[in-house]
């Protein structure tokens, strides 16, 4: 059995991936606590030094930043969090993740999955793809919201991240599933103002649920 940290579910709000050191460093002065970057080429030549300063600018910021994929450079500078897709899980030493005292995340795309995984105690859950996304091939279907919401019930006292084609027209309704948090791509790096998307994110995250989340019923 694994023990990784706790994540701090005050700052589990909004939670944008993106692919460059840069855009970490412009969000986190726009107040976001959680971010992951996700670099997709292992040859890419600064990749070190990207991890190494995304992890120095989360301790500057007092952010909860992930790094995913690269376990190793993760616990080699002693990052924040490591988040790792269904194919890294078999074949990264979480034992080494666990020790070195890093939170962990994991993504899911069924009830299946999430159940296997949430056996191993992750700091988060990642549920997903809710919907169509083009910034990742992915080996299956999206799940939608209703499927979303039985899986957030299932994730039980995990926190949970739901992932996958969100934007701000369908952010509410994700929102309204129970999550912990929103994991958004295109909606962020893609906007046409990046402070107002923000701004729009966390105002969604910021309102109430409505009613009990176990009624509520999507098409």
């Amino acid at each position: 059995m694994f023990a990784f940290p706790n994540i701090d579910k005050s700052k589990f709000g909004l939670y944008p991936v993106v692919d460059d050191v840069s855009w970490i460093e412009k969000l986190l002065k726009l107040d976001v606590k959680t971010i992951q970057l996700r670099i997709k080429n292992p040859e890419q030549a600064d990749l070190e030094q990207q991890i190494i300063k995304a992890i120095r600018l989360g301790r500057e910021y007092d952010a909860q930043v992930f790094i995913n994929d690269y376990w190793q450079l993760a616990i080699k500078h002693n990052a924040f969090g490591i988040h790792l897709g269904q194919e890294d899980i078999e074949v990264a030493d979480l034992q080494a993740i666990a020790e070195a005292n890093i939170c962990l995340g994991l993504s899911t795309h069924d009830d299946s999955e999430l159940l296997k995984v949430k056996a191993l105690n992750p700091s988060y859950l990642a549920l997903g793809h809710i919907f169509p996304t083009p910034t990742k091939e992915m080996p299956s279907q999206p799940q939608g919201l209703t499927n979303l919401a039985k899986n957030q019930q299932l994730a039980g006292d995990t926190p949970t991240v739901a992932i996958g084609g969100i934007d701000l027209s369908v952010a509410n309704d994700v929102w309204q599933t129970g999550v912990d948090s929103i994991a958004v791509v295109r909606a962020i790096t893609e906007a046409e103002d990046t402070e107002q998307a923000v701004a729009k994110f966390n105002a969604i995250i910021s309102e109430p649920r409505r009613g009990n989340l176990q009624e509520v019923a999507y098409e």
